[in-house]
């Protein structure tokens, strides 16, 4: 195959169904590919993908970090937060957010995470003992990072059903259409009203949730305004929603299509946590995210021009044959470590890297507690259709409970 018909489409169905094919492709043959027609290049290889994320002075965050046309440009900053900004206005904001957002927020939030995971699941699986085929995707997997998300910020019970429908609304794509569907910008303005009456509540009277904590967030007399506070809470459903629901359910997929895997699981539930981190590299639900040159880039002998867009492709350096052993095998608790980039690197290292991890575990761990077995109808199971994320919509799982 020659360099020229190897396609990279990140908008294609047939990717979305299956990437490591094309990646593995790019990796051998294309390590800096060129698609003319969609206008980027990208890096695929383990060593490049790292060096990329790391190097946020040629490769700037500044006009987001997604391919879509509508979620690109100098406005990116508001819906996306620090992650479409560059220093020192990106360290500032983080660091400023950070104040609110600390580990020991994340710690104390675990009991309450486990509450919300019982509950759905405890509904989820009254419906499989009575022999239904459930949704894990409807039922779990989809409704637990939102509500953490919710809980976290203070979002009242009674309206996390329609914030949550709101939050899918703004991440849905259609065949086909390489930008932003109107329903998703309309998805998204509902959302953003919903948190700046939440934010002008909590001006008036402060509470003991993340959205309080923000507006109290301070270091030397500087603090957040309300937009940059709307700008991270909406980063925090964008992208510690989807990719914790991704997690969870490819956790669940890959599971199955490994039981010699998981049989150690049901054993010994301390083996969860390296079940998350092998499907974090095995199956990353973030697989793709865009920089934007800045200044003189050279790779590969190749001059790549100032403004031009470059893909980092983490879902293809985790399956990189160069740093990891049999990597198209699910292996659970093989040596995975620094090598992992789900949450980025550098100075972009997902904040919320800490809580995905948690819930993950949570979740999972509480799953195992109830249940001895379960298979995925593959034959129903529907996939995301994302430009950057992977994962799916529907899973129907029959589940054997304890």
């Amino acid at each position: 195959m020659t360099v020229s018909e190897i396609l990279l489409d990140p908008y294609d169905y047939a990717f979305h169904e299956d990437p490591y094919p094309y990646y593995r492709r790019l990796r051998d043959d294309a390590p800096l590919y060129r698609n003319e027609e969609l206008g980027f290049w990208a890096l695929s290889r383990h060593q490049d993908v790292l060096t990329g994320f790391r190097n946020s002075t040629t490769l700037s965050n500044k006009f987001g970090v997604s391919l879509d046309p509508a979620s690109r440009g100098p406005h990116a900053s508001k819906t996306m937060s620090f992650l479409a900004m560059d220093d020192p206005a990106h360290l500032r904001l983080r660091t400023l957010v950070s104040k609110g957002f600390t580990p020991r927020r994340i710690r104390e939030l675990e009991p309450r995470v486990t509450e919300i995971a019982v509950r759905h699941l405890d509904t989820m699986l009254e419906k499989a003992a009575g022999g239904e085929t459930v949704d894990y995707v409807d039922e779990f997997a989809g409704k637990l990072p939102m509500d953490v998300i919710s809980e976290l910020m203070g979002v009242p019970e009674a309206d996390r059903t329609q914030v949550r429908a709101w939050a899918d609304g703004v991440m849905h794509r259609d065949e086909g259409v390489t930008d932003v569907p109107p329903a998703a910008i309309e998805a998204s303005l509902n959302l953003i009203v919903y948190y700046q009456d939440m934010v002008a509540e909590r001006r008036k009277t402060l509470t003991d949730d993340l959205t309080s904590a923000l507006l109290e967030a301070e270091i030397d007399g500087d603090r957040l305004t309300d937009d940059e506070i709307l700008g991270f809470m909406f980063l925090m459903v964008i992208a510690g929603n989807e990719t914790t629901t991704k997690l969870l359910a490819n956790a669940a997929f890959w599971g199955h299509r490994n039981p010699d895997q998981l049989d150690p699981v049901y054993a010994d539930l301390s083996r969860v946590a390296p079940w998350v981190e092998e499907t974090l590299r095995y199956d990353t639900s973030s697989q793709i995210l865009a920089r934007t040159v800045s200044g003189d880039l050279t790779l590969y002998d190749t001059v790549i021009p100032d403004g031009d867009i470059v893909l980092l492709l983490p879902g293809s350096a985790h399956r990189d044959e160069r740093v990891f052993e049999r990597p198209d095998d699910f292996l659970i608790g093989r040596d995975i470590g620094s090598k992992l980039m789900s949450f980025g690197s550098g100075a972009h290292f997902c904040l919320g890297a800490h809580l995905a991890r948690m819930e993950a575990r949570v979740a999972l761990t509480e799953l195992f507690t109830r249940i001895r077995g379960y298979e995925v109808d593959e034959d129903n199971a529907v996939r995301v259709h994302s430009s950057n994320v992977r994962g799916f919509a529907h899973l129907p799982i029959d589940v054997r409970v304890r």
